[in-house]
């Protein structure tokens, strides 16, 4: 049954991923197995729990430790992990509030496995956007130890892979807007590309599509998919480069959208702009 649900929910991924780089994060860790987690964002509208799906797709055995970190979001819309001295009384509140199980979780090949995820608020927590991220963090399995260099100290280095994923939990009655400014043409690695700044105003994150389009062109000419815009920030920079082997040319008037994927599936866009690219 559970790996029915597994397959079901990669199924209802690959959907949404059809028309974005990546709905499923895969990270793959030598000599302990590769790991998919699906979905890759939870979010827990109005506190209600929910379940991540992991599966060893590797050929050994593997063991994963989940936890919980906080993370914040720069104006570049990198992530960086908070410090202790970092973190405020309300976020460990929040980093307390969710919960899972289970932490610990060693999987055969192929072996799928669900965590349950859940909000407990403290009764003075008011209404809004809270955010924490999962680390699904491969254990390597313990070596035999070796016998001792006659020659010197030997050190044995082994890389430990891991998927991290947001979770929100939402209650109350929030909004956001968005919106589109600063476009330009830029140079990103050798490669015509375009620079927009997407602003946020609002009690909560934003999440979507940027797309340029070009007139006469039905699909886009560039595609940005999964931006996020979290709370702590009120703009972000985006830069959407060509491929190599494009030859489209980016100069002149186009149309730049911020596309939100709703819950049922569908599109909202939340912004958007007609700009003269140069």
């Amino acid at each position: 049954m559970l790996r029915n649900q597994f397959r079901s929910s990669l199924a209802r991924v690959a959907l949404v991923a059809a028309g974005m780089s990546a709905a499923i994060t895969s990270a793959a860790a030598q000599g302990v197995g590769d790991l998919l987690v699906a979905p890759t964002r939870l979010e827990l509208n109005n506190f209600r729990g929910t379940e991540v799906f992991l599966n060893n797709i590797g050929t050994e055995k593997a063991t994963y430790r989940v936890s919980v970190e906080l993370r914040r979001m720069d104006a570049d819309g990198e992530l960086h992990e908070l410090e202790p001295g970092e973190v405020t009384e309300l976020q460990k509140k929040v980093q307390d509030m969710v919960v899972f199980a289970p932490r610990r979780i060693t999987l055969e090949p192929n072996e799928p496995q669900s965590i349950r995820v859940g909000v407990r608020p403290p009764p003075d927590l008011p209404d809004g956007e809270y955010r924490v991220h999962l680390l699904f963090r491969a254990i390597p399995e313990p070596r035999p130890a070796e016998a001792p260099n006659p020659q010197g100290i030997s050190i044995d280095l082994r890389a430990i892979y891991g998927v991290t994923i947001p979770v929100f939990a939402r209650r109350g009655q929030l909004t956001a807007e968005a919106g589109i400014v600063d476009a330009r043409l830029v140079q990103q690695d050798g490669q015509p590309a375009v620079s927009v700044t997407l602003t946020r105003q609002g009690s909560r994150s934003l999440y979507g599509d940027v797309l340029v389009m070009k007139p006469g062109r039905s699909e886009p000419v560039l595609k940005a998919s999964g931006v996020a815009i979290y709370t702590e920030v009120d703009r972000r920079g985006v830069v959407l480069a060509l491929p190599k082997d494009s030859t489209v040319s980016l100069a002149g008037p186009a149309t730049i959208r911020f596309v939100e994927r709703t819950e049922d599936g569908l599109r909202r866009t939340l912004a958007e702009t007609s700009v003269n690219l140069r």
